[in-house]
């Protein structure tokens, strides 16, 4: 009776879903209609797409889970994830106007314009394709965890994984038909159910858990402080991971394509008014339960499950809503995250140049492509969830190299194509090196993560590439009026300025 509970209670989100997108389905005009959603959305859906991808089915398990098992340093989510909203803020007019105007659709479409170079496209594209590849893996996986809790025992969590791919692989169906339309659309609703409804849940577990008697003056010393002088993770690692999640924000490729999909600029900067004090509230009511919830036997046995194992005490009801928060969220960054493999692979890596209707179907196949490689990979690491969380993690320490091109191209002049090539290559090669060495942090750098060197060193390529190669007077020309007034030149068909890009 209680799988019944569980699984008639997903399925009947799932058919909400289902409902809303076909009753919003439209046939995509063009290329740009599939990708960005024809730049038509206003600030509140805005608001949930971002929150819907930027906090994935794995803020309920890992990053609950490390707030269940060391306390204070979970909350780190929090400071970097209030950042990137700044970021928004600050970003939103000059990546709109050029995104409008040149008919951008990608972060890596957008670099490559910034450079006036397909080289900065394509390396970008694949950066981010390798770099966000093993979230969709993670997020397979995370579905595991639902299926097996919302059976009660009824369904292994191996079996459980099998069925979350199979449920996770249907919902495919509306992204590959609808494009970004169809994922916004679907973001409103799973945004309000992930956080809106696992917000209150946690409230209701928090409650629980303080009439228990699991109060704050029951946690050990250690959840109270950070990593300082003589830990085992070093006094930076605190600072290198808010700083390599706050830059590697909008170096997602799943993440930047928000910006591209609102109607005006006005719109990004309200919705990042919107999403800050909904994102912190969310996360610090879910981040204060897990301590909390940590003084329970099971957690403490098992901090990733901390989620699930403390709503299981609230009955079948209210673990199933706990499972479909979890189930909401996961769709939404899969959906994202597919979608933009899918666009990235298909515009920027193998049909640059293609007439729209190719990159659409392109588009379309690779999202499949993917898909299936995904499930393949969730098949192949079913029973080391924990493994490739760390992966999945460290693939943070990658996507962050894409920062110094994308935010000084943004607001500095001087950059060239050159500059942001290298800068990528040789900061991503040595991060990789690094995390393979050092996968937490490195003790003798006093705790900084490997990401951050390769950032030191990608930025510091960059800088110096960008004085001792000067722009020639045609790109010098065209950067001036880039920055100046993009809207000068004539547009062709696609809505590109032609006197500003050569590409």
């Amino acid at each position: 009776m209680n799988m019944l509970i569980g699984y008639g209670m997903l399925a009947a989100f799932f058919a909400i879903v289902v409902f809303v997108l076909e009753r919003n389905q439209r046939e995509s005009k063009n290329f740009t209609d599939y990708a960005v959603a024809g730049r038509s959305f206003g600030s509140w859906f805005q608001t949930m797409a971002f929150l819907n991808t930027w906090l994935p089915g794995t803020i309920f398990i890992a990053f609950a889970g490390l707030a269940a098992s060391a306390g204070v340093i979970g909350y780190y989510v929090i400071s970097y994830s209030l950042l990137a909203v700044l970021f928004m803020f600050f970003m939103a007019q000059k990546v709109f106007d050029w995104g409008r105007s040149f008919n951008l659709r990608t972060q890596a479409d957008f670099v490559g314009m910034r450079y006036n170079s397909t080289n900065v496209r394509k390396v970008a594209a694949v950066i981010g394709v390798i770099s966000a590849f093993p979230w969709l893996v993670l997020g397979f996986q995370s579905l595991g965890l639902v299926f097996s809790y919302l059976s009660f025992g009824v369904i292994s969590p191996t079996v459980a994984v099998f069925i979350g791919i199979v449920v996770l692989g249907i919902r495919q169906i509306w992204t590959v038909r609808m494009g970004m339309h169809g994922i916004v659309i679907s973001d409103m609703v799973q945004g309000i159910f992930a956080y809106g409804v696992g917000g209150l849940v946690a409230i209701g577990l928090i409650v629980w858990l303080l009439a228990q008697g699991h109060g704050f003056d029951s946690l050990p010393p250690s959840f109270a402080t950070l990593p300082g002088v003589g830990s085992d993770l070093g006094p930076l690692y605190y600072f290198s991971i808010v700083a390599t999640g706050a830059l590697g924000s909008w170096c997602w490729p799943d993440i930047f394509v928000r910006l591209f999909t609102a109607r005006s600029a006005q719109a990004v900067r309200n919705s990042s008014v919107k999403a800050a004090p909904l994102m912190f509230l969310f996360l610090a009511i879910l981040l204060t339960m897990c301590p909390l919830a940590s003084q329970l036997p099971e957690v403490a046995a098992a901090p990733d499950n901390v989620w699930f194992l403390t709503a299981a005490h609230g009955g079948p009801f209210v673990l199933a809503l706990a499972g479909i928060a979890v189930f909401a969220a996961t769709v939404g960054n899969v959906n994202a995250i597919t979608a933009a493999i899918g666009t990235h692979t298909a515009q920027d890596i193998l049909h640059i140049g293609a007439d729209e209707a190719t990159t659409t179907r392109a588009a379309r196949a690779t999202i499949v492509v993917v898909t299936v490689l995904a499930i393949i990979g969730a098949v192949l690491t079913v029973n080391v969830t924990s493994g490739l969380l760390t992966l999945a993690l460290a693939s943070y320490q990658g996507i962050v190299q894409l920062a110094p091109a994308l935010y000084l191209g943004i607001f500095w002049k001087r950059g060239n194509a050159s500059a942001a090539v290298a800068g990528m290559l040789v900061g991503f090669a040595t991060a990789v090196v690094l995390q393979y060495l050092y996968p937490v942090s490195i003790p003798a750098l006093g705790g900084i993560t490997s990401g951050i060197v390769g950032l030191i060193v990608n930025t510091t390529i960059y800088v110096v590439l960008s004085y001792a190669i000067p722009h020639r007077r045609s790109e010098s020309e065209r950067i001036e009026a880039l920055f100046s007034d993009i809207q000068d030149g004539p547009a062709d068909a696609a809505g590109r300025t032609l006197s500003t890009r050569t590409v």
